[in-house]
């Protein structure tokens, strides 16, 4: 790193779609960035990073992994972390029943373990000298029961519920604050990845862009809001989901992302 003196953030799942755009941010916000993904897409995206003059280092690793994370830590060489942008993850659609157990796992390991552990190893050294942010990328998706693409929704429950438990937590550092970003559907190579080019939620051109989504979730961290749903209708959506039965929001989701559904 060329300035050891300089704002530092690491941003997850940086590759493309909300990552990409979160770590653009924090470049033109004079960040340094370390950027990653599980994939060597990363090296590109790192170049047009540099465009905005802050150093730049990026590294292909599997977050799923505690290896995986343990390398990310490494690369950032002892150096002081500001923001934390935990953003890695993927879905996996179609039936549960129908799903092989590596592909489960890897959704599990991905969004769950990978992004606790590296929460785990990043923020007692922000508690300890009160000052830092994180921004961690949930979904609306985990107010839901995620009928065919039920891991991934279970996921992001998971998640959802666990920042707000872990905000209360680290209340008495009022230094450091943990930001949820909840999206809904966003157009990105998310649904490409998870199988799901096939069903109404895949195909439907109205979802959001990425870049504002980020936008919305990197001004939330910068102002220190304990979580933000991105756009009016995810926010509406969240709501009504406290309120509507479960087997009801289930049937709801299976209209979305039933294979085959894109031709109903």
């Amino acid at each position: 790193m060329a300035d050891r003196n300089g704002k530092f953030a690491i941003i997850t799942g940086a590759s493309t779609g909300i990552g990409f755009e979160l770590a653009t941010l924090a470049a033109k916000d004079g960040y340094d960035i370390l950027v990653v993904a599980n994939e060597s897409l990363i090296e590109a995206a790192a170049t047009d990073f540099r465009q905005f003059g802050t150093d730049v280092q990026a590294i292909e690793a599997d977050l799923s992994t505690i290896d995986g994370v343990d390398a990310l830590l490494s690369a950032a060489d002892g150096r002081r972390i500001d923001v934390l942008c935990a953003n890695a993850g993927h879905g996996l659609g179609s039936g549960f029943l129908d799903q092989r157990v590596d592909d489960w796992r890897s959704v599990v390991d991905t969004n769950i373990t990978g992004t606790l552990y590296l929460m785990q190893r990043v923020m007692p050294a922000m508690v300890a000298r009160n000052d830092g942010k994180v921004l961690v990328t949930g979904s609306v998706a985990g107010y839901i029961p995620g009928a065919f693409q039920a891991v991934y929704n279970g996921s992001k429950a998971f998640i959802d519920s666990f920042t707000e438990a872990l905000r209360n937590e680290i209340k008495d550092a009022d230094g450091v604050t943990l930001t949820t970003l909840m999206p809904g559907p966003v157009d990105t190579e998310f649904f490409d990845r998870a199988d799901m080019n096939d069903t109404s939620v895949g195909a439907d051109p109205n979802k959001s862009d990425p870049a504002d989504v980020a936008k919305d979730g990197w001004d939330a961290l910068m102002g220190g809001k304990p979580s933000i749903f991105s756009g009016w209708k995810t926010k509406l959506q969240g709501v009504l989901a406290n309120v509507t039965p479960g087997s009801v929001l289930a049937e709801q989701h299976r209209k979305m992302a039933e294979p085959g559904s894109s031709n109903d």
